[in-house]
């Protein structure tokens, strides 16, 4: 079995990776585990910068693989905000209800709520090899929050061909469709079925 360092301290992202990953051949460390206190600060313009600058910190407390991965939720009529800058859009990083405020007050009157989160995650193996990989979720902004599951901008978000929100149609559900499933579906895919249960 393969360890692999989080290097998140959200607790529900923590949680979600646990729930996507526990059918891979993977132990999973998280920061608090490895009792790493520092923080991990995003200072980059891009998901990519972020999550490859989270992942390459992480390795240095480690010897063995790492995973981190940013977010963002991209609105098509207000250009892409709050994009890189979703969880401190609001100007406190990490007050959620703040986030969400900001964004519904920006949409008032807007008829395209068009919008999707992009995930990218950034995994480095035990040998320093890095790869990325990218997942999409698209959908649109409701236009009060709705449901009571979830973190961050669940309770607006309506995933594509869904007519109830992220934190409307739970937590099991979110997980087989969310950003983030589908990035770790496609890291799966870039490392080959070696880290597949089905395949030890």
């Amino acid at each position: 079995m393969k360890k692999v360092a989080l290097s998140t301290d959200n607790e529900n992202k923590v949680k979600e990776i646990f729930e996507i990953l526990k059918h891979y051949n993977f132990e999973i460390i998280t920061k608090k585990k490895l009792k790493i206190n520092e923080e991990f600060e995003e200072i980059y313009n891009t998901l990519e910068e972020n999550a490859t600058l989270k992942a390459t910190k992480l390795r240095q407390f480690c010897n063995f693989a790492v995973l981190a991965d940013d977010t963002g939720l991209f609105v098509n009529a207000l250009n892409g905000e709050p994009g890189v800058f979703s969880a401190r859009y609001a100007g406190v990083h990490g007050d959620s209800l703040k986030n969400r405020e900001k964004l519904l007050k920006k949409l008032d009157g807007i008829e395209d709520r068009s919008a999707y989160f992009k995930t990218v995650i950034v995994f480095i193996d035990e040998n320093g090899e890095k790869i990325m990989a990218t997942g999409i979720l698209k959908g649109n902004i409701s236009k009060s929050e709705r449901g009571k599951e979830g973190f961050g901008y669940d309770k607006i978000f309506i995933p594509q061909g869904y007519s109830k929100t992220l934190a409307e149609i739970g937590f099991e559900e979110k997980n087989k469709i969310s950003h983030r499933k589908k990035a770790l579906e496609n890291l799966k895919i870039l490392l080959g079925e070696k880290y597949d249960n089905s395949s030890c």
